[in-house]
């Protein structure tokens, strides 16, 4: 058995362990990676660039469809799926290429292909090699796509977004569990490609929408477009004709094919994390600090998908760089607001404090997308905003549920860094007409119009 020393091992090469690789050799750090697959991004490779590709061709079926409403008539719209998937995989590919050039830069005698698991909470073994730093062990593993039991009747027709994006045809009819952002941004888009969508969820929610109102506003804009089951859980058979047969308390539908998108849990178990001392949360998870993603008082660091905080690509990239500076001897930076998207029309985003973590006279402004001018002049009614406050009008957060909610998200997630209060928010230069004035509405609705300069 062969014994090599280093300062820093990165376990993962995906966008956190990448993130940490680089800052931990800027920082001067003998650094390790280790990765069993290709490398790369799940964003890029299977996540969010081939979803978004999707959802660019459905906009734009959506806009043809629509045209009619503003006096422009367009032929029947007409989609080539061989055309449409050739596109997404044609862009989706140079997207990863590029991400994995960034692996494969990293110089062959600090990047080891192989599987790693814990040799005690000091080392890592490697097949027979052990590897022992002197700094620090960062997890960086990512996650993998759920799917459920209740689905092995029909396994062969049932897909995850690692494998949807492989399709050579649009299906006449599918079904999507799980009404989180991959279930709702693919459903939609499926949906404006003509295909008939229902979409299944034991709970109440859509995209994780803590607040009622922007739950309840989401689900409206949305069934218009999908059919929704919330609070149904469906079984899956074998229809007699090959297909699934999709069946619950007073209903069943017939579908193509299924999409699972029922959550991704941490990709941990072949690290041995027994062996590594680490105190495990009830899933499995190491316990780490979120500011400074160390798990206890050890070396050991975990960030990205693989601590299931805030999985999305920003955070992924922070925790690597924080994971990786810390180990290192550095400080942790603040923590910034939480944020999230989920990509559907309208836009769903949720940023800062929750809705159920509110403060008891937290103050909320509203303000509806139906009295906005730019959205009623682009034809859209549907729609909330909902923003959040403390009781001396220091924001705390926001629930968006609207056009371009994307945008509004990111200027809700900068004042909220910034410590900013709703009436200065309000007294911004707010260009007429925008979408960006709900936020001004909002937070007039919570300070009073009159204490705000007009």
């Amino acid at each position: 058995m062969a014994e090599r020393q280093c300062d820093v091992i990165v376990i993962g090469a995906g966008t956190a362990g990448l993130h940490a690789y680089k800052t931990a050799t800027a920082r001067g750090a003998d650094t390790i990676v280790v990765e069993r697959g290709p490398g790369g991004s799940t964003c890029t490779r299977v996540g969010c660039m081939p979803s978004k590709l999707l959802i660019a061709a459905a906009r734009a079926a959506r806009h043809c469809a629509e045209a009619g409403r503003f006096g422009v008539e367009a032929a029947p719209v007409s989609v080539d799926a061989a055309a449409l998937w050739a596109r997404v995989r044609r862009e989706r590919d140079r997207f990863d290429a590029a991400i994995r050039d960034e692996y494969h830069a990293i110089p062959d005698d600090h990047r080891i292909h192989g599987s790693a698991r814990f040799a005690g909470p000091d080392s890592v073994m490697v097949g027979e090699n052990r590897i022992v730093p002197r700094q620090g062990i960062i997890i960086a593993t990512g996650a993998r796509p759920l799917v459920p039991e209740t689905l092995e009747p029909v396994r062969d027709l049932v897909h995850t977004h690692e494998t949807i994006f492989e399709l050579d045809h649009l299906p006449q009819a599918m079904a999507v569990l799980g009404a989180g952002p991959v279930g709702l941004e693919l459903a939609q888009a499926f949906a404006r490609l003509g295909v008939a969508v229902t979409l299944f969820d034991p709970g109440d929610t859509v995209a994780g929408l803590a607040d009622p109102a922007t739950n309840a506003a989401a689900i409206a804009a949305l069934g218009h477009e999908v059919t929704l089951r919330l609070g149904v859980e469906a079984e899956a058979t074998r229809a007699t004709d090959g297909r699934a047969l999709l069946s619950w308390e007073g209903g069943s539908i017939t579908v193509d094919l299924i999409l699972a998108a029922t959550g991704r849990p941490p990709e941990l178990t072949a690290l041995d994390l027994k062996a590594s001392g680490l105190e495990l949360d009830d899933h499995g998870t190491p316990v780490f600090d979120p500011e400074s993603r160390r798990c206890g008082d050890s070396a050991i660091f975990i960030a990205g998908d693989a601590n299931a905080w805030r999985p999305v690509l920003h955070e992924a990239a922070r925790g690597g760089r924080i994971a990786a500076t810390v180990a290192t001897g550095g400080d942790a930076p603040r923590p910034l607001p939480a944020f999230a998207i989920t990509f559907t029309e309208p836009n769903l985003t949720e940023i800062g404090t929750a809705f159920a973590d509110l403060p008891d006279d937290a103050r909320i402004g509203c303000a509806k997308v139906a009295d906005n001018g730019r959205a009623t002049a682009d034809g859209v009614a549907q729609g909330l905003v909902r923003l959040y406050a403390d009781r001396d009008g220091v924001l705390l957060g926001a629930s968006i549920a609207a056009p371009e909610g994307e945008h509004l998200g990111h200027l809700v997630a900068l004042a909220v860094d910034q410590g900013m209060d709703a009436a200065r928010f309000a007294d911004q230069p707010w260009y007429h007409p925008t979408v960006e004035e709900l936020l001004q509405m909002a937070a007039r609705d919570i300070v009073g119009s009159e204490q705000v300069l007009v």
